[in-house]
């Protein structure tokens, strides 16, 4: 794809050293295609002849030589003297493939030339059924033959010529690292200076590939191409002309694409609109925006430093989305854009923070450093206030990139992150929402504590009974106090009575799943397994729907902020949460039908069944505020 935008932006001159390598790969794979169309006729007309190896051609050409022999050495011969064979009409659309791939290269270097090349080949295929399931024997002799008609084989042996005659013409030189083509010494001087900054930033990728870069001076222009990375549809074309450097730009990402104009802000760049454009090329593709940059400069110096800044922003790009995303889980998408700028400004980025784990990495360091004072799945600007949380997480992305510089292991480098935290925590004001998201987060610390305890009994492996118990009733009366507290601010503030009803089901949720962990504390430690087996899925729904509850509850905690995939997030989960009482209300009735359709110790029986009771009114809780959850979101988009 990036081949095609590149021509999409009228930029093909940077592509023809790849196009003509493209076009002399292609020249030997047509040769070798048109081998096996000849070994097929031959077959075809003597089946019982010798068989035809081709082997050491098609692995010459870089095709695979195994379904091409079968192919030729399958073919039989039809009514009306027609060769056929399984893969027929796919070996002659490759061949026309191939056949446009050489003239695509030769229209990039000699237009006039290609013109003719096209015409001809426009006569032979109008006039052909290759690429059919069955073609005439004479039509194969006509396109393979070497004679003074225009044969297709006449053809190929034309545009071979025209490709090595381009190839000679267009020698690659390396300068500072790109591959470029004709230019000056006035070219060289900016395209060092652009290398310069590509290579003063480029190790801030890691091990990403990308930041590829090609020049080329064709006639009067001068233009220079970068790679970035991988993705489809992102390419930086840069063109220098007296007095003027001109960028085009294109991205799938309306967000990186804004991201990327404001990285030069110090130089007085003209900017385009961030249009939406589709290209014939890519009709098939999602749509991509095309943003045009201009900038005057007074003398080489001028342009010299603006390049540098060019290259060394490049890397900025890499990534980008991913790592906004990652940032967005603890910070509004705002802050997420402003952490990635600022990381770009003071050359930190932030592709060793995704390379040492990304939100692994900060999700470890709340578990060992904070896990009583940031709850599963809470914002950190909740729980530290905006500025800090901000704060913290640029000392992350520092420390990221600091130790892959220096060579230090993970565990020095989350030892740092985690001493960051505790000097950057204190309480924010928290939000009623937030106190949801807590609430569901103590929630799920009960189910997945009662999962593993279950699991745990099936493996036959030491548990402490007492422990659950004692755990799970701590959870619960600091659930009671939180959502206490947070009836007062309701009462106090006369806010939105939809919170209320949130904070009124988790709570109850938390009561059943209490209630749940005190009755498995009680179940016999022989309990036949496969009673426990039966639990397995009920208890794994319980955790399910409580970590749903949380994304939902944080989802709906962005919603002001007019992001519509936060709206999207929370109604999912809501969803998820209906769709898992379902699943909760199967499997309490596998644990019924199981007990009484057995023959079971009457104490491990009723122990069962009073822990699949709780466990699955705890899934109907979940339910409700599935159901609320998804009121509230949709009464905040109709208001």
């Amino acid at each position: 794809m990036k081949t095609e935008i590149v021509e999409w932006l009228g930029q093909s001159d940077l592509l023809l050293p790849q196009l003509i390598a493209e076009g002399l790969a292609a020249n030997d794979r047509v040769k070798a295609r048109l081998s096996v169309l000849q070994a097929a006729a031959l077959h075809a007309h003597d089946p019982h002849g010798t068989r035809i190896d081709l082997t050491e051609e098609c692995r010459a050409a870089g095709l695979d030589p195994i379904p091409l022999q079968a192919l030729a050495n399958s073919a039989t011969l039809a009514e009306g003297a027609k060769v056929t064979a399984a893969g027929l009409g796919g070996l002659g659309n490759a061949i026309w493939d191939d056949i446009a791939a050489m003239l695509r290269a030769v229209q990039a270097g000699d237009p006039t030339k290609a013109e003719t090349y096209g015409t001809r080949l426009d006569a032979i295929k109008a006039a052909s059924q290759l690429g059919a399931d069955a073609v005439a024997s004479a039509e194969i002799a006509r396109l393979t033959a070497i004679s003074e008609a225009d044969s297709l084989h006449r053809l190929i042996m034309d545009l071979h010529r025209a490709l090595n005659a381009l190839a000679a013409t267009h020698a690659q030189e390396v300068v500072a690292g790109a591959h470029s083509y004709g230019l000056t010494a006035e070219d060289k001087q900016a395209l060092e200076a652009f290398m310069q900054g590509v290579e003063s930033t480029r190790a801030l990728k890691f091990d990403h590939p990308g930041l590829g870069t090609t020049a080329l001076r064709a006639g009067a222009r001068f233009t220079i191409q970068n790679d970035i990375g991988e993705t489809d549809a992102h390419v930086v074309v840069i063109g220098v002309e007296p007095a003027t450097v001109t960028i085009t730009y294109t991205d799938v990402h309306h967000a990186r694409a804004k991201f990327f104009t404001r990285l030069f802000r110090d130089f007085s760049v003209q900017w385009s609109g961030l249009d939406d454009k589709t290209s014939a090329a890519l009709k098939d593709q999602e749509a991509f925006y095309l943003i045009t940059g201009r900038y005057p400069y007074a003398d080489a110096e001028a342009r010299d430093s603006f390049l540098r800044e060019l290259g060394a922003s490049l890397v900025f790009q890499i990534d980008w989305n991913k790592a906004r995303k990652v940032l967005r889980a603890f910070v509004s998408n705002a802050d997420a854009v402003r952490l990635l700028e600022w990381a770009a400004a003071q050359r930190v980025g932030h592709r060793g923070f995704l390379q040492l784990g990304g939100a692994d990495l900060i999700n470890a360091a709340v578990r060992h450093a904070a896990p009583a004072r940031i709850g599963f799945g809470e914002h950190f600007d909740q729980a530290l206030g905006r500025e800090a949380a901000v704060d913290f997480l640029k000392a992350v992305l520092r420390i990221s990139v600091e130790a892959l510089q220096q060579g230090s292991s993970l565990r020095s480098a989350k030892a740092r992150i985690e001493e960051a935290l505790v000097t950057h925590l204190q309480r924010g004001d928290t939000g009623l929402l937030a106190v949801v998201i807590r609430q569901a987060g103590l929630a799920r610390d009960i189910a997945v504590a009662i999962a593993q305890f279950i699991a745990d009994r099936r493996r036959k492996l030491p548990t402490d009974a007492e422990a659950l118990a004692r755990h799970a009733g701590r959870i619960e009366e600091k659930a009671d106090r939180i959502v206490f507290d947070a009836r007062g601010e309701i009462a106090r503030f006369g806010v939105d009575r939809g919170l209320e009803r949130l904070a009124d089901l988790i709570e109850q949720t938390i009561d059943e799943l209490e209630e749940a962990a005190f009755i498995a504390s009680l179940t016999p430690t022989d309990t036949a397994p496969e009673l426990l087996d039966c639990l397995a899925e009920l208890s794994a729904v319980t955790v399910s729907g409580t970590a749903a509850a949380v994304i939902g509850a944080a989802a709906a905690a962005e919603i002001p902020e007019g992001q519509r995939v936060d709206y999207e997030d929370a109604l999912a989960a809501a969803t998820r949460l209906v769709e898992d009482e379902h699943r909760g209300d199967t499997a309490e009735r596998t644990v019924t039908a199981k007990i009484l359709g057995g023959s079971y110790d009457l104490k491990a029986s009723l122990a069962i069944l009073s822990l699949a009771h709780p466990l699955e009114r705890a899934t109907d809780q979940l339910a409700r505020f599935g159901h609320s959850l998804r009121d509230y979101v949709l009464s905040d988009l109709s208001s």
